[in-house]
C-alpha cells in the first residue's frame, strides 16, 4: 500500500469512535442506494424476460418456407385467463415452441403446470372437459410470463377447423376477447412483443426513472456526509503541505474504499429481498427468481459505478479545500449559490407542455429525470433563502438557530429534506395518474358472448341451445349485430361462478378458436390500469425507503459535523431543548416549502397525461406522502435526538 493510501487507511481508523460512527452512516448509505438501484434497474430486465417469453404466441406470418400453423385465443375460468394456442405442424419434425420437449402431436395437449393442478382440482364440466385429448407433456417456465399462468398447447392437423380460419374469422380485424391471434403460417416461433408488453416496458422505464434518480442524488450525497470533520482535516494537511492531488487522493481513496463496502453489503441485501420482490402481483401474476436477479454483468458494473459516483461526488466537494484550505480551517461561509439553479428548473419545466400522452416513454424518462436533476440543483438555492427569511423574522432563539444554520451551509439542510422533496415529486407526478378501481364500474359477469360469422348463426343458436339444455344450464340464448360476424349471447339465470364455468365448458369449441366471455372478461383482460395502481405503490415504497434513509442517516451525520458547535453553545448555556427545537425548524420549514414545492412540479409534469384519469384516488395518496414524509422526518430528527445529547456533553475538540 502507497504512502498516501496507507495515511488514509491510518486516518479512517483513527478518527475515534464518532469517526467511525461517520464512516458508518456512509456505508448505509450507499448500502440502501445500491440494494434499491438493483431493484430499479432489474425492472426493466425484468418486463423485457416477460415480452421475450410472451413473443412466440403473437407469431409473425412466414416470409419464406412455413413449418408449422398457430392460432391462439383465450379463455376464462374462476376469474382467471387461460391462454390456448393451437399448432399444426406442416411438415414431420417441425421445431417445438419454447417450453415443449417436442412438437405437439394432433390431438394432444399440454398444461403448463398452473392449469394442470387448476383442472385437476375443479369438476370436469367447469374446466377439463374444454381439454377432451390426450396429455401430452408440461408446458415449462420459459414458455411462460409468470409463475401459475395457465397456458395449454393443443395439437391439430393443418385441415381441422381452428387451423384454417373456415369459422369465419378476419384476419387483420380487431378480435374480441377471446380470438386473439387468427391461424397465421410460420416460419419459427420467434415472435414479436405483443403491444401489452411494449406497455409495461415502457411505464417500467418510466418508473425507473422516477426510482433512480433519486438514488443517484442519494447516493452522490452519501459522499458528503460528516463532510465538515472531512473538509477540515483535509485543510489542515493542505495548510502543513499536502498537495491538491495527494488531497484528491486521499479524498477519493477514502470514498471509495467506504462506498465499496457499502455497495457489497447493499447487494446482500437486494439478494435477500429477491423472495419478497418476486411476490409483488403485476399483470396477473408474481415473478421468477430469475426475473428479480439481473445477472453478473449488471452486478458488477453496480459493485464498480456505485463506488465511483460517491468518489466523483466527493472530489467536486473538495474545491474550497484545494482553492481556499484557510477560509476552510477558519471556518468562513461559503459564497452564496447563484441564481441560474432556478432559471436551469425553469427551463426543463417549459418543456413539459410540449409532451402529450402520444411522447415516446424514452422522452418522457429524460424529461423526468432532468426535472428531478433541476429540482435537486435548485434545493440549496431555495433553502439559503428560506434560511435568510427565517432568521429576519426570528423572534425565538431556536428559529434564529435554524435560519443561521440553513443560512450558513443550505446544502446540508438540502441533504436532510431532499429525500421526502424527492417523494413529494414522484407522488405529485403518479398519484394522479392512478386511476380509480371504480373507474368503469362493475361489468356484467354473467352474460357470455360469442363471435359467431353470419352464414353459422341458425345453426350456432340451435346448437348453443341445446348444449346449455344438456348441461342443466337455464339461459336465454339471443343474437345480436350484423354484419359479416354477429354476437351470440346467452344470458344465465344462475348467476354463480361454477355455473358461468360450466357454461363456458358447454359452449367451448361451438365456433372453433373462440371463447365464450363477458363484459367482465374484457375488463381483467386489460389490467393494465390496475397495475399502474400496484406501480403506483411500489415506486412510493421505495421512494419513502430513500426519503426516511436520507433522512435519518444525515440527521445523524450533520450533529456529528457539527459537534463542536453544539457542544460549545450547550456549555455556554443554551438549554438542550433549544437544540432540539432550531434543529426541528432547520429540517421541517424547508420541508414544508420544498416538498410542497417539489409536489406541485410534480403534479406539473403529470398534467399532459392525467386529464382523462385524474381522481380521489390521486387526492388520497398525494395526502398520505404528505403526512407520512413529515412523520418520517420527525422521527429521524427524534431517532438522532441521543447523539445530539451524546455530542454536548464533551466540548474538547477530537483529534481526527
Amino acid at each position: 500500500m502507497s504512502g498516501l493510501m496507507g495515511l488514509t487507511w491510518r486516518l479512517l481508523r483513527g478518527g475515534g469512535r464518532r469517526g467511525l460512527l461517520g464512516a458508518a452512516l456512509t456505508v448505509i448509505a450507499v448500502a440502501v442506494s445500491t440494494a434499491l438501484l438493483l431493484f430499479a434497474v432489474t425492472a426493466n430486465f425484468a418486463f423485457q424476460g416477460r415480452a421475450d417469453r410472451e413473443a412466440w404466441r403473437n407469431p409473425v406470418g412466414a416470409t419464406g418456407k412455413a413449418v408449422a400453423i398457430e392460432a391462439v385465443h383465450t379463455d376464462y375460468v374462476r376469474d382467471q385467463t387461460i391462454t390456448v394456442v393451437d399448432l399444426a405442424a406442416l411438415e414431420p419434425g417441425a421445431p417445438p415452441p419454447p417450453g415443449l420437449a417436442r412438437f405437439p402431436a394432433p390431438g394432444e395437449v399440454w398444461f403448463s403446470p398452473g392449469l394442470a393442478e387448476l383442472a385437476g382440482r375443479l369438476p370436469a364440466d367447469q374446466l377439463a372437459a374444454r381439454f377432451p385429448a390426450k396429455v401430452g407433456g408440461t408446458v415449462g417456465d420459459e414458455a411462460l410470463v409468470h409463475p401459475g399462468e395457465l397456458v395449454a398447447v393443443r395439437g391439430q392437423r393443418p385441415d381441422s377447423r381452428p387451423m384454417t380460419g373456415s369459422d369465419g374469422r378476419i384476419a387483420g380485424t380487431t378480435a374480441p376477447a377471446g380470438a386473439a391471434v387468427p391461424p397465421t403460417k410460420i416460419s419459427d416461433f420467434t415472435g414479436e412483443p405483443t403491444g401489452t408488453a411494449a406497455a409495461y416496458q415502457a411505464l417500467g422505464l418510466v418508473a425507473s426513472v422516477l426510482m433512480v434518480v433519486p438514488l443517484l442524488v442519494f447516493g452522490g450525497a452519501a459522499a458528503r456526509l460528516t463532510v465538515a470533520r472531512r473538509d477540515q482535516r483535509l485543510a489542515a494537511l493542505r495548510l502543513v503541505g499536502a498537495t491538491p492531488g495527494q488531497v484528491v487522493t486521499m479524498t477519493v481513496t477514502e470514498a471509495v474504499i467506504t462506498a465499496f463496502g457499502g455497495a457489497v453489503l447493499g447487494t446482500v441485501l437486494y439478494g435477500l429481498s429477491i423472495p419478497l420482490i418476486t411476490g409483488i402481483e403485476i399483470a396477473g401474476g408474481t415473478w421468477f427468481v430469475s426475473d428479480a436477479w439481473p445477472g453478473v454483468l449488471p452486478v458488477l458494473a453496480a459493485l464498480v459505478a456505485v463506488p465511483l459516483l460517491v468518489g466523483l461526488s466527493a472530489v467536486i466537494g473538495l474545491r474550497r479545500v484545494v482553492v481556499s484550505p484557510l477560509g476552510v480551517a477558519r471556518r468562513e461561509t461559503p459564497p452564496a449559490m447563484r441564481f441560474v439553479r432556478v432559471v436551469a428548473l425553469l427551463a426543463i419545466l417549459a418543456v413539459v407542455p410540449s409532451l402529450g400522452v402520444g411522447a415516446g416513454a424514452g422522452m418522457i424518462a429524460v424529461v423526468l429525470g432532468l426535472a428531478f436533476l433541476a429540482v435537486n440543483l435548485v434545493g440549496p438555492w431555495v433553502v439559503a433563502l428560506i434560511g435568510r427569511i427565517t432568521a429576519r423574522t426570528a423572534r425565538r432563539p431556536a428559529r434564529l438557530l435554524a435560519g443561521r444554520r440553513l443560512m450558513d451551509d443550505p446544502r446540508a439542510a438540502w441533504r436532510t429534506v431532499s429525500g421526502v422533496a424527492m417523494t413529494g415529486f414522484v407522488a405529485g407526478f403518479i398519484g394522479f395518474l392512478s386511476p380509480d378501481s371504480g373507474l368503469f364500474g362493475a361489468a356484467n359477469a354473467t352474460d357470455l358472448h360469442l363471435s359467431v360469422p353470419s352464414s353459422q348463426v341458425a345453426a350456432a343458436t340451435t346448437e348453443a341451445r341445446e348444449r346449455l339444455s344438456s348441461a342443466g344450464i337455464l339461459a336465454g340464448v339471443d343474437v345480436r349485430g350484423d354484419g359479416r360476424t354477429r354476437v351470440l349471447t346467452a344470458s344465465l339465470q344462475e348467476r354463480d361462478t361454477e355455473t358461468v364455468d360450466r357454461a363456458r365448458t358447454a359452449l367451448d369449441g361451438l365456433v372453433p378458436g373462440h371463447a365464450a366471455t363477458s363484459a367482465a372478461d374484457e375488463e381483467r383482460s386489460n389490467r393494465l390500469l390496475g397495475d399502474i395502481g400496484t406501480g403506483t405503490v411500489t415506486v412510493l415504497a421505495v421512494s419513502f425507503l430513500v426519503a426516511i434513509a436520507s433522512a435519518g442517516i444525515t440527521a445523524a451525520s450533520s450533529i456529528l459535523d457539527r459537534r463542536q458547535t453544539y457542544a460549545l453553545l450547550r456549555l455556554a448555556g443554551t438549554p438542550l431543548e433549544v437544540l432540539n427545537r432550531a434543529r426541528r425548524a432547520e429540517t421541517l420549514i424547508p420541508l414544508t416549502v420544498m416538498g410542497g414545492g417539489a409536489i406541485a412540479i410534480g403534479v406539473f409534469c403529470a398534467l399532459p397525461f392525467a386529464y382523462s384519469v385524474m381522481n380521489l384516488t390521486g387526492v388520497i395518496t398525494l395526502l398520505g406522502c404528505v403526512v407520512l414524509g413529515f412523520a418520517g422526518v420527525i422521527g429521524a430528527g427524534a431517532a438522532s435526538a441521543p447523539l445530539l445529547r451524546s455530542v454536548t456533553t464533551d466540548p474538547a475538540p477530537r483529534p481526527d
